[in-house]
């Protein structure tokens, strides 16, 4: 009796521990951050995106594996640790250039996770595969790349190919993880003196491009001002020109008019030229004209000759009686 009672405790006790197990495993929730996937027997399912509650078969016929949809952060060549000091790695940077330098190197890359099955079963390490693609792809473009491009102005090239190169690698490796961006940190020489020397380098092109900038802002400025001079001399030279036409066609208009009345009475307009013409060379100077019986004219500056009038007789001098 006591064995048939312990039968039955048995019985219900397995029976609790399925049933809690059929209750806690029949159902999951999928934050807005998440993703999930249902696993059938090693099988996966359809990727499950929408957040909230969502029902399952019981374990062990089906379990799920969550995924965050956020964008990670893979730091290549340093991490940050729990202090948020920056701590390197030289041996992992250190890189050879085209022409046979050595540089270190470290980038950031933004990587998502766009297929879970992919991301879950196709490799045993996305990850690492991750971290050792990018080391490929960023020491491929610095070797083919040189010293002077890699620390100056050849950086952002450098960048645009990494992240290239590294795509093309994911989407051939199938891991179910897309490159979102990279961004390459720092490219410096580990030679303190040598890499003093590329700062220098550096600033003395920044300072021959501001130069070049502020040359070309001179002479547009110049250009714009001899234009605008340019313009105003044309415009006073037109206006010269059309008024010197003005005035000469008064000129030949006055001749007309002038040898009009010549061809009408040659003598007479002969002595007014004469008399205006001494007027207008002696505004000043009085001038007598005196005409005898002969035919020419005598001009006598008779005005030096003239005897000043005396002052009447009763007008009091300064000082004097009656």
């Amino acid at each position: 009796m006591s064995t048939r009672r312990a039968s039955v405790a048995a019985g219900l006790v397995i029976t609790g521990v399925l049933l809690l197990i059929i209750a806690f495993t029949t159902w999951y929730t999928v934050d807005e951050s998440e993703q999930a996937i249902v696993i059938t027997f090693g099988q996966a399912g359809t990727p499950v995106t929408e957040s909230g509650l969502h029902f399952k078969l019981p374990w062990p016929v089906q379990h799920v594996e969550k995924l965050s949809k956020e964008t990670f952060s893979l730091q290549f060549g340093y991490k940050q640790d729990p202090n948020g000091e920056l701590v390197s790695f030289d041996k992992e940077t250190k890189m050879i250039t085209g022409d046979e330098y050595i540089v270190l190197a470290d980038l950031v890359v933004q990587w998502k996770i766009t297929d879970p099955e992919k991301y879950l079963f196709n490799s045993q390490d996305p990850q690492e595969i991750l971290h050792d693609a990018t080391s490929a792809s960023i020491r491929s473009i610095i070797g083919s790349s040189t010293i002077d491009a890699a620390l100056t102005d050849g950086k952002a090239e450098i960048e645009a190919k990494t992240r290239e190169l590294l795509t093309t690698l994911m989407t051939n490796y199938d891991i179910g993880i897309s490159i979102q961006g990279v961004k390459l940190q720092d490219v410096e020489l580990p030679n303190a003196e040598v890499r003093a020397a590329f700062t220098a380098v550096t600033d003395a092109r920044e300072t021959k491009s501001t130069k070049i900038n502020e040359a070309e802002k001179y002479k547009n400025q110049r250009e714009s001002e001899a234009i605008g001079e340019r313009d105003a001399i044309k415009s006073r030279a037109l206006g010269q020109k059309k008024a010197r036409i003005e005035q000469a066609h008064g000129d030949v208009a006055l001749f007309n008019d002038l040898h009009a009345e010549y061809a009408k009475s040659k003598a007479i307009t002969r002595q007014r030229l004469i008399i205006e013409t001494l007027e207008q060379v002696l505004p000043k100077a009085k001038i007598y004209i005196m005409n005898d019986n002969g035919e020419t004219l005598k001009y006598l500056p008779l005005q030096q000759l003239e005897i000043k009038t005396p002052p009447p007789a009763d007008q009091k001098t300064e000082g004097g009686g009656n």
